[in-house]
């Protein structure tokens, strides 16, 4: 992205503990003394101070927005996988903010649309992790349709759809595999699936492009707890619940090089 002559205008959005409340303030300070505007309605770029969790906050908060603001991160607690800087990079990070042009990486997201028996308006999601499907009680029984298909009847606890970034979090707990950001696809992966003479399920994630189009159809109960991202929300009466690749994307402001891999390994393996 390059700098125009207009002061860039940028929103902090904070964990809100006392130490990323200050952090966030002193950032807000040094960059007004910079002369750059602050607008947590229209900002152009919004600092997440705090971990994961406050960046998907800020997400959700700004994804009307995603073609016009970008993020980056601070994390204050355990390494955030979304963060690239840590609270002693402070001056550094408002120098680069203030003063460097700054690259913009775009990764694809999840669109959920859920679609009801009674005939109301259908609901769309954008998910920057995951959407997951799990039954208020009992066993979750879904049809799975794959660009139309019937691929396989699912019965178990739960499906998560994830996206390249998502894959990284409770997919990987679910034993997903990890897919770089660059690829435009959507990953399904399940959750403690019934596998006997009589059920059978793939028991493998399945990794869906951006032309495919993943549908789950209920078959015995229609109501669900559906997560988007960290947000767990009772959907009553669903006819189906529609998984693709979005055609938006989140943008993040990237002052340095930090390339996929180096972060899974710091995430997750390094001392």
């Amino acid at each position: 992205m390059k700098r125009t002559d207009a002061p860039l205008v940028f929103a902090i959005t904070s964990k809100g503990d006392d130490i990323s409340n200050a952090l966030a303030q002193k950032m807000k300070t040094y960059l007004l003394d910079f002369d750059l505007r602050y607008d947590e309605e229209e900002p152009d770029l919004v600092i997440s101070v705090g971990g994961d969790g406050t960046l998907l906050y800020a997400f959700h908060r700004y994804c009307h927005r995603l073609d016009k603001t970008a993020f980056v991160g601070v994390h204050t607690g355990h390494l955030g996988f979304y963060a690239d800087w840590v609270p002693e990079e402070l001056e550094k990070l408002v120098i680069a903010i203030a003063k460097t042009p700054y690259q913009v990486v775009e990764y694809p997201l999840l669109e959920v649309t859920i679609r009801y028996l009674n005939g109301g308006s259908e609901a769309k999601y954008l998910a920057l992790n995951e959407c997951t499907v799990k039954c208020v009680s009992g066993t979750l029984v879904m049809d799975v349709e794959i660009r139309g298909d019937l691929f396989e009847r699912f019965r178990g606890d739960g499906l998560c759809i994830s996206t390249p970034t998502g894959s990284t979090a409770y997919n990987k707990a679910l034993g997903g595999a990890i897919l770089h950001p660059s690829l435009e696809a959507i990953q399904v992966t399940e959750m403690a699936s019934i596998n006997n003479r009589v059920f059978r399920t793939i028991g493998s994630p399945l990794v869906l492009p951006a032309h495919h189009t993943c549908l789950l159809k209920p078959v015995n109960h229609v109501d669900f707890q559906i997560t988007i991202d960290h947000l767990s929300l009772l959907h009553k009466e669903v006819k189906s619940i529609q998984c693709r690749v979005a055609d938006e994307k989140v943008r993040f402001a990237r002052f340095r090089p930090f390339p996929f891999w180096r972060r899974v390994r710091d995430s997750f393996i390094a001392d």
